[in-house]
C-alpha cells in the first residue's frame, strides 16, 4: 500500500495500551464527587470528543462547579504519572515507526488527548520525534469524529488530505479520518470490540496488530 504522502497516527488505543487507564480515570474523578459511572457515558458526546469538549461534556452533563481548564489539569495530573512510567507502546509499534522514520516517511499524531500528556508518554518511549506534526485535543479545535484534527494535521505536514493515511482503532477517530477524506486502516483494540462490525465496514483496511500492519504498508 503506497499511495500515500503522509501517515497520521492515533495514540490511545492505537500506538498506546491505555483504554483501561482512562476508565479508572472516569472512576476516580467522579467517586471523588460522589457520583457513580453511568453505562451511557460516553454514548451521547453532543459535540466531538476532544479533551476540551469532553471535560465540558462531564461539566454540562454532572453540573460541576469547576471550569473546562480546571477539570482538564486534574485529569492530566491523574494521568501523568502512568504515562511517564507506565504505559507502553503496543507490540512491534516502535518497529513500524522506526522504519517508517527511516524511510522518511512525514508522519503525524492527530489525538484526542492533551498535548502535555502525548508528550510525555511518546517521549518516554522514545518515539516523540518522529512527527513532524501534532494536533491534540486541547487546542481549539473540534474533536472526533469531526475531521478537524486530521485535516489540521495534513495542513502542518503539507500534504493534501486526499494523500494521507490513517491508523486509527476508534469508530469515531475512523469517521473523522473518512470525513477528512483520508484513507483509514483500523487496528484491533479490545476496548472498542463492540463497534468492530461497524469499524471493519467503515476502514478502507482492518489489521489485529502491528505485524499485520508492517506487511499492509510493505515495510
Amino acid at each position: 500500500m503506497k499511495e500515500y504522502q503522509a501517515i497520521i497516527f492515533d495514540m490511545d488505543g492505537t500506538l498506546i495500551d491505555s483504554m483501561h487507564i482512562w476508565r479508572e480515570v472516569d472512576r476516580k474523578f467522579l467517586h471523588k464527587r460522589g457520583l457513580s459511572v453511568p453505562q451511557d457515558l460516553f454514548h451521547h458526546l453532543p459535540q466531538g470528543n476532544s479533551f476540551i469538549q469532553t471535560a465540558q461534556y462531564f461539566k454540562d452533563r454532572f453540573g460541576l462547579p469547576e471550569s473546562t481548564e480546571v477539570i482538564m489539569q486534574e485529569w492530566n495530573d491523574m494521568v501523568s504519572w502512568h504515562y511517564e512510567n507506565e504505559v507502553t507502546l503496543k507490540p512491534g509499534a516502535k518497529e513500524v515507526l522506526d522504519k517508517l522514520y527511516q524511510r522518511k516517511v512525514p508522519l503525524g499524531l492527530g489525538t484526542s488527548n492533551s498535548y502535555a500528556l502525548a508528550q510525555k508518554v511518546l517521549s518516554s518511549n522514545r518515539i516523540w520525534d518522529y512527527f513532524s506534526a501534532v494536533v491534540t485535543g486541547d487546542m481549539q479545535i473540534q474533536g472526533k469524529p469531526y475531521p478537524d484534527i486530521y485535516l489540521e494535521c495534513a495542513r502542518l505536514l503539507n500534504v493534501s488530505p486526499v494523500s494521507c493515511l490513517v491508523i486509527e482503532d476508534t469508530l469515531s477517530g475512523i469517521q473523522a479520518a473518512k470525513a477528512a477524506n483520508m484513507k483509514v486502516i483500523a487496528i484491533y483494540d479490545e476496548d472498542s470490540l463492540e463497534f468492530h462490525p461497524q469499524i471493519q465496514a467503515l476502514a478502507d483496511i482492518f489489521v489485529y496488530n502491528y505485524k499485520e500492519l508492517e506487511k499492509v504498508l510493505n515495510l
